[in-house]
């Protein structure tokens, strides 16, 4: 019998690994039977290839098999894990695309677990007790907050804008000025969405220039009507112009042509008293005049992914019973989480305390400096063997496509290796139970503050910990191999 063939025959049965489970450990009544033998049958596997690579030793089988069960335990274990789970954002972009956005507020959480964990009263009217509409919960809300006559919601911004052209517009004309032809994620792009709405694109000006009498001499028997892109994902600098949407408004009157702006993100605060830029808010758009304005729930709103449409009564109407809006409509979970989050903007210092978005886009730099502090100092000694680590003036991004130039001062602690590679620690802090995602940038990793809540403080340290191990631990095994 040659080397391998010993080796094979070392090799336990799928049956005498489950025998033992069932002997040594309670495993099998708490993982399911099926998926425990699928991670056997991969562990012998990995086994016996690295046996026909000649990658094994017969002391390093033996032991690996003494220490099967343990093996399968975690194999099994991490099939089982949620492939969606928490992660710790500390790159100090706030409103994360990759990342799921916008943080909940925990006093919106209570209220989707009130209403989601019980039967609700979804599409029931308590006071006729007959069937009701589910959009009914959102309007007067939505209307109180934004002033606008009435709303309607749908499941993101893309789908708002496809239900509000082709409910207004459908075969018939819209005019939009060439320089807001944007592309908002994923390369979905708003000429593909008026395509997809069976609006007939009318685009005027130029990429840095759009003049009032542009839309003017668009103007036919089919134009139905005007739409403004909020850019807010971009800007164009320097030899620019455009038309302000109250001009678009008179031109609208006077041609009897509806005014339709995209804002985009969203916002229903005036950042700029915070020190940001200035963005349009929901509020002022609708008091210049636009027939319908279009907006994010889950950007600068600081809510659930939505599309929520506000405007007059009288087109809302119409979009109601368009059949796409059943195909676009949200659910309870979306329902009660938006309630709960508009209802904060009740009262804009509780909107800014809770809406944990806007929390950190306010979040003034001395708070920042205290936060860093704290957590330099829970870091710095197990890392003060290897790497250097400092705090440092940064600057955070809003993200989401929001304020595309908005650069806001901030703490964070950057660490670089005293000798080698940083990408390792940054490797292991991602792979952590709980991922920790920082920022390279020139051999350092930076974790900005901002974007970290302050009861994950524990969870970055523990993360450390993982890091270090592991990367303590692959060092010794490439000197092993060496």
């Amino acid at each position: 019998m040659d080397k391998k063939t010993n080796l094979y025959s070392k090799l336990p049965k799928v049956d005498e690994i489950i025998s033992q489970i069932e002997k040594d450990t309670n495993l099998l009544s708490n993982m399911p039977r099926d998926i425990m033998v699928e991670s056997i049958r991969e562990e012998i596997d990995v086994l016996r290839k690295q046996i026909s690579l000649n990658n094994i030793k017969p002391e390093e089988l033996d032991k690996t098999i003494n220490k099967i069960v343990s093996i399968i335990t975690i194999k099994t274990a991490n099939k089982l894990k949620y492939k969606l789970k928490k992660v710790i954002n500390a790159t100090g972009v706030i409103i994360h695309t990759n990342l799921g956005r916008s943080v909940i507020s925990k006093k919106v959480i209570d209220n989707i677990t009130d209403v989601i964990t019980n039967y609700s009263n979804l599409e029931f009217d308590l006071e006729s007790g007959k069937r009701g509409s589910r959009y009914s919960h959102l309007v007067d809300i939505i209307t109180r907050v934004t002033g606008a006559e009435s709303a309607i919601v749908v499941n993101n911004n893309a789908a708002a804008v496809l239900l509000v052209l082709s409910s207004i517009a459908k075969d018939k004309e819209v005019v939009v000025s060439r320089g807001e032809l944007v592309e908002i994620g994923g390369s979905f792009r708003i000429p593909d969405v008026m395509e997809q709405s069976r609006a007939k694109l009318v685009d005027v000006g130029t990429t840095n220039k759009t003049h009032l009498w542009d839309y003017e001499n668009a103007i036919g028997e089919d134009t139905k009507a005007f739409l403004k892109v909020h850019t807010s994902n971009y800007r164009i600098l320097g030899f620019t112009s455009s038309v302000k949407l109250d001009e678009m408004v008179e031109l609208g009157k006077k041609y009897n042509i509806p005014v339709i702006e995209d804002l985009g993100s969203g916002v229903l605060l005036d950042l700029s008293k915070y020190g940001l830029q200035y963005e349009p808010t929901v509020q002022e758009s609708l008091k210049a005049g636009a027939d319908i304005v279009t907006f994010s729930g889950d950007k600068l709103l600081g809510g659930p992914q939505a599309g929520i449409i506000v405007g007059k009564k009288k087109y809302i109407d119409v979009m109601r019973k368009n059949p796409l809006n059943r195909a676009f409509r949200v659910d309870k979970f979306t329902i009660a989480a938006l309630e709960a989050t508009l209802k904060l903007f009740l009262s804009e210092s509780e909107a800014i305390e809770n809406i944990p978005t806007l929390r950190m886009i306010t979040m003034s730099l001395a708070e920042l400096e205290k936060r860093a502090d704290k957590l330099f100092d829970m870091i710095n000694k197990k890392l003060l063997d290897k790497y250097n680590i400092q705090i440092v003036d940064e600057f955070s991004q809003v993200g989401g496509g929001s304020m595309p130039l908005e650069e806001i001062p901030t703490k964070a602690i950057m660490i670089s290796a005293k000798s080698g590679s940083i990408t390792k620690l940054e490797k292991y802090l991602r792979l952590y139970d709980i991922p920790i995602i920082t920022r390279l940038y020139k051999e350092s990793l930076y974790i900005d503050v901002r974007t970290i809540l302050e009861d994950d403080y524990d969870i970055v340290v523990k993360g450390f910990d993982y890091a270090l191990a592991n990367i303590e631990y692959s060092e010794r095994s490439e000197n092993y191999h060496e």
